[in-house]
C-alpha cells in the first residue's frame, strides 16, 4: 500500500454455494465477522455479526442470509464500513461456518463454494475452500487498523473442525 493510500474504507464479503441435491438436507453456510478492540486484538471479540444481524453501530451488516444456497449471485453478503468504525476497534476477522444440523458436513461436501472480498469493483481476494476442504469452518480474511488509523486487508485462509458456537472463540488465533 502506498503512502498516499487511505486504506480499505468499505468492503463487501460475498459467499455463494450450490443448493443440495433434491431430497438431501439443505446446506447452510454463514458469514461471521468478529470485531476486536485495539487494546485486545487477539482476545475476546467486542461483538460478533452473524446469522442475519448487524453491528451495534451499523458499520457491519449482513445484508443477505441464505439457508439453502438457492438463488442467483451471492447467497450471503456482508458489508463492512471501516471508515465509520469507531477508533477503539483495531481488528475485524471474517469467517465462514457450515451449520451442522443433520450430520457433519465439510467444505468439500458442498458444491461450488466461493467467497469473494471486494472493495468497490475491485476484488481483494477469492477463495473456493479447496485448501480447507476437510474443515467445517474457516477464517477467510482479516482487516487491521495501522498506526495511522488506516485499515489494511490480509487474506488469511485457515480451516477449523468445529461447530458454529465454538468457531467464534477460535477466530482470533
Amino acid at each position: 500500500m502506498s503512502s498516499l493510500s487511505k486504506g480499505v474504507r468499505k468492503a463487501e464479503v460475498a459467499l455463494k454455494w450450490d443448493p443440495s441435491p433434491l431430497g438431501e438436507t439443505p446446506n447452510d453456510l454463514d458469514l461471521v465477522a468478529a470485531t476486536y478492540r485495539s487494546d485486545s486484538t487477539n482476545g475476546r471479540p467486542a461483538y460478533v455479526v452473524h446469522f442475519d444481524s448487524r453491528s451495534p453501530d451499523g458499520t457491519i451488516i449482513l445484508t443477505r442470509d441464505s439457508r439453502t444456497g438457492q438463488g442467483f449471485g451471492a447467497d450471503e453478503v456482508m458489508t463492512l464500513e471501516f471508515d465509520r468504525l469507531a477508533p477503539v476497534y483495531g481488528r475485524v476477522v471474517v469467517g465462514v461456518v457450515i451449520q451442522q444440523r443433520d450430520g457433519r458436513k465439510v467444505f468439500g461436501d458442498i458444491a461450488n463454494t466461493l467467497v469473494r472480498v471486494l472493495e468497490g469493483h475491485g476484488e481483494l481476494s477469492a477463495c473456493d475452500f479447496t485448501a480447507v476442504s476437510q474443515s467445517t469452518a474457516a477464517v477467510v480474511c482479516e482487516f487491521t487498523r495501522d498506526e495511522a488509523g488506516n485499515w489494511e486487508f490480509r487474506e488469511s485462509v485457515r480451516g477449523f473442525d468445529t461447530d458454529p458456537q465454538d468457531f467464534v472463540s477460535l477466530m482470533s488465533g
